[in-house]
């Protein structure tokens, strides 16, 4: 993949952050925007912007097709059986909490089980946490191996008949390495629950087909895809949400409406009340095309190539702590430089164009397992280049060197 091309369709990697040309090595938290996406958002609201559904005129009909369009496209994407599996969201976060509040608090009850992971994003933590503490069912977590993943072994274990959901990442944002969801989906529908997959940093770098997979529910987000902020989507099989209450009331989701009663549209639109992310599903759409044009195959070779490259360039490096094991890595490395604090080296990195994360990455129980307030995070995609590791390379032994004064 001719990343040095891709770059070039990314206008705001051309530029110089304190004099030096930007690496942008943050697209675990967000990636950057192709030009097509960008100019997806300027059509729609220069020659298309109106309220999708409600009109029959021309722009609120153009505006529905492409709204509409762009759900059939995640659809293709994921390979969901029907478009009517795709719910529109503001992002993972969203996504999770949709289920959660919709499906798990009605099917928990005191002595059930959630069997989820200490190295969930706090997004896939804290709304089952919450539906614990309302319905007294039991937070269980699988145990942990010393490098920040578990087995298959003990996912089976933790995995009873007592269990109603298993709520698990595909892809973890801290140690980068995808997770047995398929077979953890097997297992957990062998005891009669359902599972929820976090696939906000999998969607990026892999092909992800929910048939596949066999998960019940699957969210993500577009900004992490080359897409807009504030969109994002929840795949669910038909026929569960189909059983599940809306947890927003209001314009567009209705069907009938009394003084007392209503009752609601079908799916996917009972989920989506009031006035949807028009624009961002449209450029989440654009941005699929964007992917697809390039091949996710070769995305996810690209970005494993690179992250490899990475990794043995920083063994190089003396005082270099990382985080998770060596190998399957999906386009990032989380890591520690001595005693230098994450937000000090990430500080002195940026003064050399270098854009990283630092902090816990909402992974506090991670972070407590490694003995880590925080960690430095470097991430990749299908716009950096060998090139740009090096420059993070020699930036990082020029702050090794800066702190050693």
């Amino acid at each position: 993949m001719e990343s040095i091309n891709i770059q070039k369709q990314f206008p705001i990697l051309n530029q110089k952050i304190h004099g030096y040309p930007l690496v942008y090595l943050d697209n675990a938290a967000s990636t950057q925007k192709p030009l097509q996406v960008i100019e997806s958002l300027q059509q729609y609201y220069e020659q298309d912007n109106a309220n999708v559904h409600r009109g029959v005129h021309t722009l609120s009909s153009r505006a529905t097709d492409a709204y509409e369009g762009a759900r059939k496209k995640v659809a293709n994407f994921l390979n969901a059986k029907t478009e009517k599996e795709v719910i529109f969201t503001r992002g993972t976060t969203s996504s999770i909490n949709l289920v959660a509040s919709s499906y798990a608090w009605a099917v928990c009850n005191e002595g059930d089980e959630i069997v989820i992971s200490a190295m969930e994003h706090h997004s896939n933590l804290l709304p089952w946490q919450q539906v614990a503490k309302a319905t007294k069912a039991k937070l269980k977590y699988i145990p942990l191996q010393n490098d920040g993943t578990f087995s298959i072994g003990d996912a089976e274990k933790a995995i009873t008949s007592h269990t109603k959901i298993v709520a698990v990442s595909h892809v973890s944002n801290v140690l980068g390495i995808a997770n047995p969801v398929k077979q953890m989906a097997a297992i957990a529908h062998k005891h009669g629950a359902v599972i929820m997959v976090d696939g906000a940093q999998s969607v990026p770098h892999i092909k992800v087909d929910v048939q596949d997979l066999g998960c019940d529910f699957y969210a993500f987000s577009g900004h992490k895809m080359c897409g807009p902020t504030g969109i994002g989507v929840l795949y669910g099989k038909k026929q569960l949400l189909e059983k599940m209450e809306p947890i927003e009331f209001g314009g567009e989701m209705i069907d009938h409406v009394d003084l007392h009663d209503a009752s609601w549209k079908e799916l996917p639109w009972k989920f989506e009340g009031g006035t949807p992310i028009i624009a961002g599903a449209i450029g989440l759409g654009t941005a699929i095309d964007f992917l697809e044009g390039i091949g996710l195959d070769t995305i996810e070779k690209h970005d494993k190539l690179l992250t490899s490259y990475a990794v043995q360039r920083m063994k190089q490096i003396e005082d270099v702590t990382m985080y998770g094991p060596d190998d399957g890595r999906f386009g990032l490395v989380t890591f520690n430089l001595g005693k230098v604090h994450p937000h000090d080296l990430a500080t002195v990195l940026d003064t050399y164009g270098i854009a990283i994360r630092a902090g816990h990455h909402c992974c506090q129980p991670l972070m407590r397992h490694f003995e880590a307030s925080a960690t430095a995070r470097a991430s990749f995609y299908l716009y950096n280049t060998e090139e740009d590791v090096d420059r993070f390379i020699l930036a990082l032994e020029k702050t090794k060197e800066f702190f050693k004064e």
